[in-house]
């Protein structure tokens, strides 16, 4: 499965090193992580990720392969 995570502001390369397993870019004031996410466990460990790390998810999607 892969999957595309939207988070609010730019992330700085500390943040980004936080999710290695995922790409990213920025867009419009937004980072989008993205990648092979390998079970619904990993899915719910990357959110909590994002929760420690105080990140605000605006979007979270399952892309087509």
């Amino acid at each position: 499965m892969r999957y595309e995570i939207r988070v609010e502001g730019q992330l700085s390369e500390p943040l980004t090193e936080a999710f290695p397993e995922l790409d990213h870019v920025v867009m419009s004031g937004q980072t989008v992580l993205f990648g092979q996410v390998v079970d619904e466990a990993h899915l719910y460990g990357l959110l909590a990720r994002c929760q420690s790390l105080g990140l605000r998810v605006l979007e979270m999607r399952q892309l087509p392969q």
